[in-house]
């Protein structure tokens, strides 16, 4: 069974870093595009950012451009998501998606081409 879990999730301040991490196990990772989505209380899902199963293509939301950096190591079955910069505006439950089809090019949770989505991990934002 595809299994993702995220971790690096916590409380922080206004300002301050993040990373959080996406673990994949049982499939073939570097066949996968990974994604990243968070969610706020009483939000929709939303995309934050994409990276292709080779690592060579990035794409991220307009709201989190130039903030988020994310990295992935297809040796670890990881996927990395750098955070800085943080505001209360990006605290949610962050998850993360893989995709076996499709591409990066738009971030859209509601896709179908996202198969298999983690449990989340909360990121606080304190002003």
């Amino acid at each position: 069974q595809v299994q993702l879990v995220e971790s690096g999730g916590g409380l922080v301040q206004a300002g301050g870093s993040l990373r959080l991490s996406c673990a994949a196990s049982k499939f073939t990772f570097d066949y996968y595009n990974i994604g990243w989505f968070r969610q706020a209380p009483g939000k929709e899902r939303e995309g934050v950012s994409c990276i292709s199963k080779s690592g060579g293509t990035t794409n991220y939301a307009d709201s989190v451009k130039g903030r988020f950096t994310i990295s992935r190591d297809n040796v670890r079955n990881t996927v990395y998501l750098q955070m800085n910069s943080l505001k209360p505006e990006d605290t949610a439950v962050y998850y993360c998606a893989a995709a076996f089809t499709g591409l990066c090019t738009t971030i859209q949770a509601k896709s179908a081409m996202w198969g298999y989505w983690g449990q989340g991990t909360q990121v606080t934002v304190s002003s």
